[in-house]
């Protein structure tokens, strides 16, 4: 076991909704759990070496717990093993928590979610009480039953609309967002559909208003080009060859550097390097546009470079 891993007892197993299990985990002697903040993630480890992550949709005030909620996928490893052979008492590894997707200030708040991608944002709706702001949340689910914490959702004192596809209330988003509305921010999570719809009709809001947790790697394009290049690590004081057909951080590994890694799909923020010298060709799913253009970190499990050669601080 690593020093980011927590071995952790499942305490408690709920119904969320159909096909929604909520896992309530805890320290086994009962002490305080590493604090996060709203709209962080874990990676949840499970027997045969498979990991996911989920994002802690608990309090992150009640520090003896945290909470996931889990969809089952159906071909799925980890949701079939957590809903069909977990048990209460059970012991998982589960990493530190990491946030990608922080809640900034603002003195009102859009919050679109899409099913299980509910779980992000209630711990945001509960700190945007504390700090006063307005909130509306949208929630897209097919069908009322296939919408987990709605009720909770519902208890924190927000707007909240529930969109239901069958019942022919789908959300229409390109009319939602026509009108920028001041001084908001947007925080948006769920199925690639929804969220690709978002992002392309909020690309009149102001820079920086967006945000989007990926629980999958964006889609790329079959043409994308992946030259090989030149990758020198400066404070290893080696300088290696990338292929075409290897990720910098495999390259990194086969040369002795271990670099942090999880998901392996630019969507957990393990693996970021800091970037001293090249321009990158970021293929993450986590670093907004802002920060792709300032070039100062990068995601080595997937992207790689536009420039022939690449320095890490390494």
């Amino acid at each position: 076991m690593t020093d980011n891993l927590l071995t952790l007892r499942l305490r408690r197993l709920s119904w969320e909704a159909e096909g929604v299990l909520s896992l309530d985990l805890c320290a086994p002697d009962g002490s305080d759990l590493p604090e996060f903040s709203a709209g962080a993630h874990v990676d949840l480890h499970v027997p045969g070496g498979q990991n996911r992550q989920y994002s802690l949709c608990g309090d992150p005030a009640d520090r003896k717990t945290y909470r996931l909620g889990i969809r089952l996928v159906e071909g799925g490893a980890v949701t079939s093993m957590v809903h069909r052979q977990l048990r209460p008492g059970a012991l998982l590894d589960v990493s530190t928590p990491r946030n990608n997707f922080p809640l900034l200030p603002a003195p009102h708040y859009l919050f679109i979610a899409g099913g299980i991608g509910i779980t992000p944002m209630l711990p945001m709706l509960r700190e945007a009480n504390t700090r006063g702001a307005k909130w509306t949340l949208l929630f897209c689910v097919r069908r009322h039953e296939d919408a987990p914490f709605l009720a909770e959702a519902q208890s924190l004192g927000g707007d909240v609309v529930l969109h239901a596809s069958a019942l022919g209330t789908r959300l229409d988003v390109e009319a939602r967002l026509a009108t920028v509305e001041p001084d908001t921010q947007i925080y948006c999570c769920g199925p690639e559909k929804l969220m690709l719809e978002v992002e392309t009709h909020s690309r009149h809001w102001p820079d920086g208003s967006v945000h989007f947790e990926w629980f999958a790697a964006r889609a790329r394009p079959e043409d994308e080009v992946s030259d090989g290049f030149e990758l020198v690590c400066a404070r290893s004081h080696l300088t290696l060859t990338v292929p075409s057909d290897k990720t910098v951080v495999q390259v990194l590994h086969d040369a002795g550097i271990q670099v942090a890694m999880s998901c392996e799909q630019g969507i957990c923020g393990s693996c970021e390097c800091r970037v001293l010298e090249g321009q990158v060709d970021h293929r993450d799913s986590i670093l907004s546009t802002a920060e792709q253009l300032a070039n100062e970190t990068m995601m080595v499990c997937v992207s790689r470079a536009k420039s022939p050669r690449l320095v890490l601080d390494l």
